[in-house]
C-alpha cells in the first residue's frame, strides 16, 4: 500500500507554498477555461505552466498565419516569434506583449498565487485595428509572399485593441485566481486526508508489527509451557506412583500390620496420592494434545457398553454423595469409529464434574442417541440438527444434572485450560480446571463438537456430538 502526498508536501501547502498550477487547476478545467476566454475574444489562448509545459490550448485557426506557415522564410520567422513568446518574460507588471513579423500581436499574461508566478496565459495572434496593410518587413522576408492574397486574409484576421486585451487578461486573470483558491483549499484538504491516512496506516502497520513480536513471543512461552507441564508431570508421577504403590503394601500389611489411626493416615496418603497422580495425568494430556503428539486409536465401538461401563464407574461416587445417576440410551444405537478407551474418558471427565457439582439427593443423567451434524464437523444445537448444508450421520451423548448450573456468560469458556467459573479462594470445590478442556480436545480429534446446553432454571447440560464416519449401522 502506498500513500501520496507525505507529511512535508502538506506543511509545503499548508504555509502557501509548493502548489503547481496543475494542482490548483486540473487540465480540464484548465481546457474549458482557455476555451471559454477564446471563444469570448475572438482571440487563440493558451495555458502554461511555471517551467513553460503547456497545459491548455485554445488556439484558434488563423487563415493568415496558416498561409505564412505555408511559406519558407515567413514560416521560420512565425516560429521564431512564436518561440520567443513562450519564454517572454511578463515582467514586474505581469503583462508584455511581442509583436510578430506577420503584423500579429500576442499578449503574455503572468499567473500568481500567493506571490508566486505558477504560470502565464498567452494570447494571440491578434492584429490592432490600426493594422491596415502587410507589414514591409514581411514583403521584404518573404520574396514568394502573395500580397493580394496576404491582404486579403489580413481583413479576416481578429482585430482586438489593446484596452480590450488589457480588460480580458485582467478577467482571466481574476477567473483564474478564484478558481486557484478553491483548488488549494480542495487541494488542502485531499493532501491532509491522504496525509492522515498515510499516518494512520503507519501507525497501524507499526501496532501491527508489535502484535506480530508479542504473538510469536506467547507462541514461544506456550511452547515452553507446554513443555515444561511435560517434563515436570513425567517427573512427578515416577516418584509418586511408588508413593501410592508402598501405601497400598502398608494398607495390606506386607510390612507389618497396621491399626486404627495408622491405616487412616496410610488410606489418606493413598487417595490424595491417587488424586494428585489423576491431576498429573492430565497436566500430561493436556501436553499431548496442545503439542500434537497424542494419537487416537480409532477403532468401530459399541455405544451402550460404553455409556453402561461410565455409569457403573462413577456409581459409587454419585452414590457416596446421595446423588442418582441414571441412563437413558436409545434403541439400536449405531456404532462409532472412536477410541473407545478416550471417548471413555470424555464421558468419565463428564460425569465427574456433573457430580462434582450437583448437590445431596440431585440427579445426574447420561443419554445417548443417533443424531445429524454438519458434514464440516460444526453441528448446531438442538441435537445438532443442520437446515442447510451437507449432513452426516452421528451419535450425541448428553450429561446432565440438576446442579448449581453454569452461567451464560461463561459457557464458552469453561472449555479454557486452567479456567474455573469459581476461581476464588474460598472455592467449594477443588480442580485444576484441565477436565473440559481436554474433553474439548479429545472431542475435535474426533471431528466432534462439544457445547454446554441452556438448562433453565438450574443444572447443566452438556452435548457431545461425535460424527460416525467410517462406523457402519447396525440392522
Amino acid at each position: 500500500m502506498t500513500i501520496s502526498a507525505p507529511r512535508d508536501r502538506v506543511e509545503e501547502l499548508t504555509v502557501g507554498g509548493g502548489a503547481r498550477l496543475e494542482e490548483l487547476v486540473d487540465r480540464e478545467s484548465l481546457a474549458q477555461l482557455a476555451a471559454s476566454f477564446a471563444d469570448l475574444s475572438g482571440v487563440g489562448v493558451r495555458v502554461f505552466d511555471a517551467e513553460g509545459k503547456l497545459l491548455a490550448d485554445a488556439a484558434l485557426a488563423v487563415e493568415l498565419m496558416s498561409y505564412l506557415m505555408t511559406l519558407r522564410q515567413a514560416k521560420s520567422a512565425v516560429e521564431s516569434t512564436v518561440s520567443s513568446v513562450k519564454n517572454l518574460d511578463p515582467g514586474p507588471v505581469g503583462q508584455a506583449s511581442m509583436d510578430g513579423v506577420s503584423g500579429g500581436r500576442y499578449r503574455v499574461v503572468a499567473l500568481e498565487h500567493d506571490g508566486r508566478r505558477v504560470g502565464r496565459l498567452v494570447f494571440g495572434p491578434y492584429f490592432p485595428p490600426s493594422l491596415r496593410d502587410i507589414p514591409s518587413t514581411l514583403i521584404e522576408l518573404e520574396p514568394n509572399l502573395d500580397l493580394d492574397r496576404a491582404r486579403g486574409l489580413l481583413t479576416l484576421a481578429p482585430r482586438v485593441t489593446d484596452d480590450a486585451m488589457d480588460r480580458m487578461a485582467k478577467h482571466a486573470r481574476a477567473t483564474l485566481d478564484v478558481v486557484m483558491f478553491s483548488g488549494l483549499r480542495a487541494l488542502l484538504t485531499g493532501s491532509m486526508h491522504l496525509a492522515a491516512v498515510r499516518e494512520s496506516y503507519r501507525e497501524l502497520q507499526s501496532k501491527q508489527e508489535k502484535l506480530q513480536v508479542a504473538y510469536d513471543r506467547l507462541k514461544e512461552l506456550d511452547r515452553l509451557k507446554s513443555n515444561f507441564l511435560a517434563t515436570v508431570s513425567h517427573e512427578l508421577r515416577t516418584p509418586l506412583t511408588s508413593i501410592i504403590g508402598y501405601s497400598e503394601m502398608l494398607l495390606e500389611g506386607i510390612a507389618g500390620e497396621i491399626v486404627g489411626e495408622q491405616r487412616e493416615f496410610v488410606t489418606t496418603i493413598r487417595e490424595k496420592g491417587e488424586q494428585l497422580l489423576g491431576l498429573i495425568k492430565g497436566l500430561l494430556d493436556l501436553s499431548k494434545l496442545e503439542s500434537g503428539t497424542m494419537s487416537l486409536r480409532k477403532a468401530t465401538m459399541e455405544v451402550a457398553p460404553l455409556v453402561r461401563d461410565v455409569a457403573q464407574t462413577m456409581a459409587p461416587h454419585a452414590k457416596k454423595k446421595g446423588i442418582s445417576l441414571h441412563v437413558a440410551l436409545e434403541p439400536a444405537l449405531p456404532a462409532l469409529w472412536a477410541d473407545a478407551e478416550r471417548l471413555r474418558q470424555v464421558l468419565l471427565n463428564l460425569v465427574e464434574n456433573a457430580i462434582k457439582f450437583t448437590p445431596a439427593s440431585g440427579s445426574v443423567t447420561i443419554s445417548a442417541r443417533a443424531a445429524a451434524m454438519a458434514a464440516a464437523g460444526g453441528g448446531g444445537e438442538d441435537g445438532g440438527l443442520v437446515l442447510l448444508g451437507a449432513q452426516r450421520a452421528a451419535v450425541q451423548f448428553r450429561v446432565a444434572d440438576t446442579g448449581i448450573g453454569i452461567p451464560e456468560s461463561e459457557r464458552q469458556r469453561v472449555f479454557d485450560a486452567f479456567y474455573q467459573v469459581d476461581s476464588s479462594s474460598t472455592r467449594e470445590q477443588g480442580g485444576t480446571g484441565l477436565g473440559l478442556s481436554i474433553v474439548k480436545r479429545l472431542v475435535e480429534g474426533h471431528e466432534g463438537t462439544v457445547h454446554v446446553e441452556a438448562n433453565a432454571p438450574q443444572g447443566t447440560v452438556f452435548v457431545v456430538t461425535i460424527p460416525l464416519k467410517r462406523a457402519t449401522l447396525r440392522p
